[in-house]
């Protein structure tokens, strides 16, 4: 059972219903480069696969069960999981509300930190994302996009594809969010990224960028295999 959530937060227990719109990156790093395994937990630290994909999301969401807000977050890979497979992995994500942090580290095991997001649409053409804290920016984001939209469903992807895990204070957590919406060609034009903070994916080449300029998503109570 969770803790109740601080007074002063949203206590928002899963599932949630989400709206909203954003990017998805696939990235490859160069052979060897540190930034896959920089934030892993301890608990899954070494045992990511050799791949040298990595995932890059930044979403931009209208609705939620705590408000609106902002996400980036970092997928470095697969890891094994309690349940005797391997799962991808959130490593590494912030967020602009601490709503969403405490709801997030409870429902799910993410682990999301606090930051302060400012996002441009349309600004000189590219869509631009910029993350500090404490005044500081850490993160520079910019994304193109192209006019051809087509509907998608994660229902035509293999479960196994679309479930997650996380490792969070001595906890396990497994699960599988679902979405439909459109999602368009899109391009990661440019990241600048302080890698004391966040995984440093200036360093990887953008094997493809999808932008999704709306999506209906649901995160659903997560399992927790002993």
């Amino acid at each position: 059972m969770n803790p109740p959530a601080p007074p002063t937060v949203t206590d928002a227990p899963a599932p949630w219903a989400l709206t909203g719109r954003g990017y998805i990156s696939l990235l490859r790093f160069p052979e060897g480069h540190p930034a896959q395994d920089a934030f892993v937990p301890p608990q899954l630290a070494g045992q990511r696969g050799r791949g040298r994909q990595a995932l890059l999301m930044f979403v931009d969401y209208q609705q939620s069960a705590v408000g609106p807000y902002h996400e980036l977050l970092f997928i470095p890979g697969g890891f094994p999981f309690a349940d005797g497979r391997r799962h991808l992995s959130i490593s590494r994500i912030f967020v602009s509300s601490m709503d969403s942090v405490v709801n997030g580290r409870r429902n799910w095991g993410i682990p999301k930190e606090l930051a302060q997001f400012d996002v441009r649409y349309r600004d000189g053409g590219l869509d631009r994302v910029r993350l500090s804290q404490g005044g500081t920016v850490f993160a520079e984001l910019d994304y193109s996009r192209f006019p051809l939209s087509l509907p998608f469903t994660t229902a035509l992807v293999p479960r196994v594809w679309r479930t997650l895990g996380q490792q969070y204070e001595g906890q396990t957590f497994i699960y599988t969010p679902s979405a439909q919406g459109w999602v368009r060609p899109g391009r990661l034009r440019a990241a600048r990224i302080d890698p004391a903070v966040f995984p440093d994916v200036g360093a990887a080449r953008d094997l493809f960028t999808v932008e999704v300029p709306r999506f209906a998503m649901r995160f659903p109570v997560a399992n927790r295999p002993t």
